[in-house]
């Protein structure tokens, strides 16, 4: 182990010390830190430690105490955490603070997906900001070098920090820092070739049994990255191809066991597609919190890398602009626009709101709006999975020299015509301004083949749009992933509801490849009705209708010239009602049918990960569980999709019949009260499957970030 600068006097200098009034952590600490300085002299191969007495001083002395948080290595993104750590470690030492470690349970997504797992994903954020709090409290440590994982964690500890260091605040304590280092970018898979060729021979077999849908559907998988989402997509397919007989249940099995084996390198990392994961990492950088030395690595960071952020952070460790809650504060205009313009996780969105609120200001879903608002932010993210062009490619892009990750996306931005807060302050210990002013490497025009930061925009809008209706207040919708021709095809659209009480009742009907078959009898849509439609979504007129006899030819009409369009409702997965899960599973089993892919948009009170087709609108407000307008919707109800105008209406059918399209202005609560307590006391005997230690209790709605209240309360009226 190097022991340079273990000499050095580094001094918190704000606040009263703890350990030099009390005995008890004097005694308990040293061999703690001795023990964790011993296995990382072991691993550096240099096992030159440090006495108790060493120690003992550092805390007398009130050294900065630095945690280094870990994640669980039952997360692919923290296998690889114990080097990382003991690195970190070392590096602390070496300069003269005194390191401690800890770890927190990071649940994974992509394990809990479809499972009763995912109710609990959402709650974990909160559960960990609680646990990381009562930890830094617990033992007094001033600060954490952050191994920065995947899903909800990233945003539990930094709501964790930038509350703890308000709390500190109040209390005339010295302010909370803390340095990210986000997990590196997990390797995609590759399809083998006996695999490829299977899955083509069963395309081929479904093309010759009249199913040339299920073969178009596995020949468009295959352009994709191998990962755990196109694992997903291929058990919809495959079942569907079940349903025909073309397949039976133990090829099925056995061509998932294929495919998962194949799916993840074993260095873990977070995976390649800009989900969660890598959005979190885009958007701690642009807080300011991850160190550039370690924002986006294809391996695990060197022991130099490591040094480099840890330098950083002790150089400001004393400095209240750099205590944690001011740096997002500072920060948020700049992650607003990063997510917008990289085409972030619709997740980040309640994040970043919650991120704020735990940073002791008041802000909402309006507040981000109107940052997002403020200038038009262009589309300058190329991303794409059957490409070449992952987050695994941009990492690579960034270790190679020839751009700066998210300083370049920044730069990009101001370049074109956006503004940055360029005087926020980043745990570099400098500026975004004197951060910039260093051009090596910082324009995307640097890369020249296959870049994915772009120095001209490919559209010139992106981001999340939040919605509003007449039967709820507020969503949100991903327009980054909707290209304009893609977003006509939906836009000021009449679409039918089909309802859902759940995901898996949602999943059931999109398996069912009888689906459309069954779609007019459930909807009960009469002739009128169906000719409304057409002429509505098609713009024309078409005599030939009229004289289309019997409803279910008239039906089949709509779907044969692309006039018909469903509204999905998958209601009672709140955060209340059922922990806000995600709604992965039924928007992917839409994206690889080509039946549906082009008529279906998803409309939740639960989350989204990734894009589809048709739009995707998720966080509904209020939600179904606090009766919320979403829980009185029924199949058959007609949506006018207003995504440009940022509206989603309940139609008065009645009118629609006498050519008029007028929002339902009734109160549906009154009307369908009887319907409404049904499914209530339905979802209250579902959230007994809950354990009530997870369940969502006494929190803010999804539009004011789902934190806890005693948080929101606490909070301050922003600026914003």
């Amino acid at each position: 182990m190097r022991r340079k600068n273990s000499s050095k006097k580094m001094r918190i200098l704000i606040g009263s010390n703890p350990y030099a009034k009390e005995v008890q952590g004097k005694a308990n600490e040293p061999i703690c830190v001795a023990r964790l300085l011993e296995r990382a002299g072991d691993y550096l191969k240099n096992p030159d430690g440090a006495t108790l007495e060493e120690i003992y001083d550092r805390l007398e002395e009130n050294a900065p105490r630095v945690a280094v948080i870990t994640g669980s290595p039952d997360q692919p993104a923290h296998i690889m955490d114990e080097a990382a750590m003991l690195k970190a470690v070392a590096s602390l030492w070496n300069r003269g603070a005194v390191p401690f470690a800890f770890g927190v349970p990071v649940m994974c997504d992509g394990t809990a997906q479809s499972t009763q797992g995912m109710c609990y994903s959402l709650a974990s954020r909160n559960l960990v900001s609680a646990i990381v709090v009562n930890q830094m409290e617990s033992h007094s440590y001033h600060g954490a070098f952050v191994l920065q994982g995947c899903d909800k964690t990233p945003f539990a500890i930094v709501n964790a920090l930038a509350s703890l260091d308000v709390t500190r605040r109040a209390r005339g304590e010295a302010p909370v820092f803390g340095v990210f280092a986000p997990a590196h970018v997990l390797r995609g898979g590759v399809f083998p070739d006996d695999l490829r060729s299977d899955l083509l021979q069963i395309a081929a077999r479904a093309d010759e049994n009249g199913a040339p849908d299920i073969g178009g559907d596995i020949r468009e998988t295959l352009r994709y990255l191998l990962q755990c989402t196109t694992n997903q997509a291929f058990q919809g397919i495959l079942k569907r191809a079940e349903q025909k007989g073309i397949i039976s249940i133990k090829r099925h099995k056995e061509l998932e066991k294929r495919l998962a084996v194949h799916t993840c390198h074993r260095l873990g990392g977070i995976c390649a597609f800009n989900g969660t994961g890598n959005s979190s990492r885009h958007l701690v950088c642009a807080l300011g919190l991850a160190h550039p030395a370690l924002d986006f690595l294809t391996e695990p960071p060197t022991f130099g890398q490591v040094d480099e952020a840890v330098v950083d952070m002790l150089s400001v460790c004393n400095d209240s602009a750099f205590g944690v809650s001011n740096i997002v504060i500072q920060n948020i205009e700049n992650a607003v626009r990063v997510h917008s313009a990289m085409g972030g996780s619709t997740n980040l969105t309640m994040h970043l709101v919650a991120s704020m609120i735990y940073a002791g200001r008041r802000f909402t879903l309006a507040d981000y709006d109107r940052i997002r608002r403020q200038f038009p932010i262009p589309d300058l993210f190329d991303f794409s999975l059957t490409l070449g062009r992952d987050i695994f490619a941009l990492a690579r892009q960034s270790e190679e020299g020839r751009i700066r990750g998210v300083d370049t996306m920044l730069y990009e931005l101001r370049r074109n015509g956006v503004p940055i807060a360029e005087n926020a302050p980043t745990m570099t210990g400098t500026t975004w301004k004197q951060r910039l002013k260093n051009k090596q490497r910082l324009a995307a025009a640097n890369v020249k083949d296959n870049p994915i930061i772009l120095s001209h925009p490919r559209r010139a809008v992106s981001g999340i749009d939040i919605l509003q209706g007449n039967f709820f207040d507020s969503a949100i919708v991903k327009i980054s992933g909707m290209p304009d021709v893609q977003l006509d095809e939906f836009d000021n659209k009449i679409a039918v509801v089909l309802y859902c009480e759940n995901e898996e009742e949602a999943t059931s009907r999109l398996l069912d490849v009888d689906l459309l078959n069954r779609f007019q009898a459930m909807a009960k849509l009469n002739r009128q009705t169906l000719l409304c439609i057409h002429r509505h979504n098609t713009s024309e007129n078409d005599p030939s209708l009229e004289k289309i006899k019997g409803t279910q030819r008239l039906f089949r009409r709509l779907i044969e010239d692309s006039a018909l369009r469903i509204a999905l409702i998958i209601a009672g997965v709140g955060p209340e009602g059922y922990g806000m899960p995600e709604m992965f599973t039924p928007m992917h089993h839409i994206n690889c049918n080509q039946s549906l892919k082009k008529m279906v948009t998803i409309i939740s009170d639960g989350r989204y990960s990734g894009v589809s087709y048709g739009a995707a609108v998720g966080h509904v407000t209020p939600e179904a569980y606090r009766r919320g307008g979403i829980l009185y919707l029924a199949t058959g109800d007609l949506l006018l999709l207003s995504l440009r105008k940022w509206r989603i209406d309940l139609l008065d059918l009645e009118a629609l019949r006498n050519g008029e399209i007028r929002p339902y202005r009734e109160k549906l609560e009154v009307e369908r009260k009887a319907l409404g307590e049904k499914r209530w006391k339905r979802m209250n005997r579902r959230l007994e499957t809950i354990d009530p230690s997870n369940q969502m209790r006494d929190i803010a709605d999804a539009s004011q970030g789902v934190v806890p209240l005693h948080v929101w309360k606490r909070a301050v009226n922003s600026s914003f």
